[in-house]
């Protein structure tokens, strides 16, 4: 019993000091919302109560490739109807048009702290899902050492590491580097988009042997760089390829 005691009073020590600490931390930098990019309270956690409902989560009917929020009970939507993609399947948590000002300041206006509630939400609304793709590891899109030099970090890494603190499955961002620098893809249409990727990636790790690879990115439009990222796995022996957004547009409508 003293043993049992000692050990409650041991946690329970634990969990002061690192409330203590992250109110330190709260005081003189102070959490922004991923919504509104106010302050946000401590007792508030890491999101504004009022800005919660602005979310939209992506529910079923979805596209069954790449996960698509569709208007009606549909197998696949337009996109995946039209084209072969390479990888075998996805997913997304939100539409993008509801997180799409706060995706902009995670990836260009240094907002790094997001990616604990992007992590957060991941883990609790498609934790069981990633985790049933039983991947060897998480695979965040590589971006070139020039857009690494302008930003400071990878968005894609920051946002694959928040998750895997949440799932336990580990992070390879070591494995694939993007060799070229490529025009934005919001800027081509669908044709010049796949143009735009090839060979844009290679493999700088192959002495590393996995089977399964969940690719993870911030937005997932037509799907041509996972596709492009997925062709690059295959050729070194990977036999499935997923991916998982953090948003996504809506699927058109056959």
């Amino acid at each position: 019993m003293n043993k049992d005691r000692i050990e409650i009073n041991k946690l329970m020590k634990e969990i002061i000091l690192k409330n203590k600490i992250e109110g330190m931390i709260n005081i003189f930098f102070p959490r922004r919302c991923p919504v509104c990019d106010d302050v946000v309270r401590s007792s508030e956690g890491l999101i504004c109560l009022h800005c919660r409902p602005r979310l939209k989560y992506i529910t079923d009917p979805i596209c069954m490739k790449c996960g698509k929020k569709l208007m009606t009970a549909v197998e696949y939507c337009h996109d995946c109807i039209g084209r072969q993609h390479m990888y075998d399947r996805g997913m997304a948590l939100y539409d993008y048009r509801s997180i799409a000002d706060s995706i902009y300041r995670f990836k260009y206006q240094g907002r790094r702290e997001y990616a604990d509630f992007y992590g957060r939400e991941m883990g609790k609304y498609l934790g069981e899902e990633i985790k049933s793709l039983q991947s060897d590891v998480l695979l965040p899109v590589p971006i070139h050492r020039q857009r690494m030099r302008e930003r400071g970090y990878n968005q894609a890494s920051v946002l694959a590491k928040a998750i895997s603190r949440e799932l336990g499955i580990p992070v390879a961002d070591k494995l694939m580097i993007r060799q070229r620098k490529t025009t934005p893809q919001k800027e081509l249409d669908p044709t010049e988009r796949q143009n735009n990727l090839k060979k844009a990636f290679k493999i700088f790790r192959n002495d590393v042997k996995l089977d399964t690879v969940t690719v993870i990115d911030d937005i997932y439009t037509t799907g041509s760089t996972i596709d492009a990222i997925a062709v690059e796995l295959r050729r070194v022996g990977v036999r499935r390829v997923y991916f998982v957004a953090l948003s996504i547009g809506q699927g058109n409508l056959v």
